[in-house]
């Protein structure tokens, strides 16, 4: 099978096509012929030889798939032959073929276009098991979203007002924070020209806001916890800005607040087969029912990786950016 590979670290142009032999479904898991690949900050990581890929992922990146059941092992029951789904991998998703655990695997939502679905698992899960799980938002809370038009931004964005909470997006540029608004945001905050603590606290009346989702971290933290309410909770999920953080420890105790440092990759499976199966439950009718639905940039093929990455890199993207495989 072709699959894009990374013979040593670097910028984009490290990624190569290379031919690899077809995985072998293990007992518990599917195969499937893989549609679509989405594009996530941790497959830039990992090209740079920051995050390599878990014991027995395959080396090269993809966290998430949609395609065809190509194959079941012995164990498996739910899935066919034929099935089309999407699911989450701990690797080798920019590959003809991935293998995954049965657990991983989600159906394509009615109404969802299969390459579409590709851009769905990763922060489907990301932000039900940080927001809604670690964070518990709730109706009539608000939630702060940093980077709101990127693909984990827009499905935060919609998730929050599915489930009746008041979102902020920030985002770098004006157009960008109109198109949070566009995707559901109540209000967006142009960060280059605007303080986000500022016209959070403006928007909640002097209140703050009861959820972070923050992207960034480093002197994003502190500025986290200034804007955050009595009981809320900041969830830092991506460290874009690598300085160290420093938390005024008396202020978090003031405040009763929580804060989160997660990932998911890293996450034992039996913990992200749980997070699948609550996404499944709370997520998917959602997606069939129209009220959110993946907020796709755009489609490049599989051999134009290295294109797919510097859009990425250049952070004029807005929502997922997907390779086409099959």
């Amino acid at each position: 099978m072709r699959a894009v590979v990374v013979p040593q670290p670097g910028d984009a142009e490290v990624l190569t096509l290379a031919e690899r032999p077809d995985p072998v479904p293990a007992e518990h898991e599917v195969r499937i012929r893989v549609t679509a690949a989405g594009l996530n900050g941790a497959d830039l990581s990992q090209r740079r030889g920051f995050y390599p890929s878990p014991p027995g992922a395959p080396e090269w990146p993809g966290l998430e798939v949609s395609g065809i059941v190509d194959a079941v092992g012995a164990d498996v029951q739910e899935w066919r032959a034929g099935d089309r789904v999407c699911a989450l991998l701990s690797g080798g998703g920019y590959a003809e073929y991935a293998t995954v655990d049965a657990g991983l695997v989600l159906p394509v939502p009615d109404g969802v276009d299969l390459v579409e679905a590709a851009g769905l698992p990763e922060v489907a899960a990301t932000v039900w098991s940080n927001v809604f799980g670690l964070g518990r938002l709730s109706a009539g809370e608000a939630l702060l979203v940093h980077g709101g038009s990127s693909g984990i931004g827009t499905m935060a964005i919609q998730l929050g007002r599915a489930f009746g909470a008041q979102v902020i997006a920030t985002a770098g540029s004006d157009d960008k924070a109109d198109f949070c608004r566009e995707v559901g945001a109540d209000a967006a905050v142009n960060y280059t020209t605007q303080d986000f603590v500022e016209a959070a606290r403006a928007f909640t009346g002097g209140r703050g806001v009861d959820v972070v989702l923050d992207i960034v971290g480093g002197a994003y933290i502190p500025r986290d916890l200034d804007v955050l309410a009595t009981g809320g909770r900041i969830l830092c999920i991506a460290t874009r800005d690598r300085t160290p953080a420093s938390v005024d420890l008396g202020l978090l105790m003031r405040k009763r607040a929580t804060l989160f440092g997660t990932t998911l990759r890293a996450r034992p499976l039996t913990e992200r087969v749980a997070i699948i199966a609550a996404v499944r439950e709370h997520v998917w009718q959602l997606l069939a029912e129209g009220r959110i639905h993946p907020v796709i940039d755009s489609v490049f093929p599989l051999e134009d990786a290295p294109a797919a990455h510097r859009r990425m890199e250049s952070s004029s993207h807005r929502g997922k950016i997907l390779l086409r495989v099959g």
